[in-house]
């Protein structure tokens, strides 16, 4: 009869201060270690390529049309609302804007996120 209960191997770091580390076994479920803090908006062309988006600007807004906050979007499509604490706790209408004003996009988000998407 076979030993069906198998050890997990150690693994020696070849670095200078020679950490062991455990093997995590295939198969074994993670849940999320780390969350972001505020609500990060990213914008994305149907690759996943982030646009340049230097100027843009995006506006978060409740359902009945309140303005919470707005954020710039940096050089790689990346805006971060540094008021808007994450996970969410109401849904948001998030709409996005060039340098001129210009309306691009607008979707509406549930609450109990910390990052949203734009595609296109």
């Amino acid at each position: 009869m076979q030993n069906t209960k198998r050890s997990i191997p150690t693994l020696k770091d070849s670095g200078k201060f020679g950490k062991s580390y455990t093997r995590i076994p295939l198969g074994k479920k993670f849940g999320p270690t780390q969350t972001l803090r505020r609500l990060t908006i990213l914008w994305v062309d149907n690759a996943g390529v982030p646009f340049v988006t230097s100027g843009f600007f995006c506006e978060a807004r409740t359902l009945n049309g309140t303005r919470l906050a707005t954020a710039r979007f940096d050089a790689f499509g990346t805006a971060v609302f540094r008021t808007i604490g994450t996970p969410t706790t109401r849904t948001l209408v998030l709409r996005t804007f060039d340098a001129d004003g210009v309306i691009f996009r607008t979707r509406t988000v549930r609450s109990g996120i910390s990052a949203f998407v734009f595609i296109g």
